[in-house]
């Protein structure tokens, strides 16, 4: 993605979301995947395809388990 890309598709992804605290990270090196961040956190990944002219772009959001808050414990069987 270009940086022209990364800016539009970030301002976007803020107007979408509602919030300014989603980023849009430049790879660090040619050919790696934008990042998708909220503040800090990096949540996933943007792809842009480009298919018989027509452009979009793919967002992958990843939750790792133990960024999940506890499950809730299971109920107890009812007795009748």
């Amino acid at each position: 993605m270009t940086p022209t890309d990364i800016a539009r598709v970030q301002t976007y992804l803020r107007r979408l979301l509602g919030s300014d605290r989603v980023t849009l990270v430049p790879p660090a090196r040619k050919g790696m995947s934008v990042e998708i961040a909220v503040q800090d956190e990096v949540i996933g990944t943007i792809h842009r395809d480009d298919e018989e002219g027509e452009v979009s772009y793919a967002v992958n959001i990843i939750v790792l388990e133990e960024d999940l808050p506890p499950a809730p414990a299971a109920a107890a069987p009812r007795r009748n």
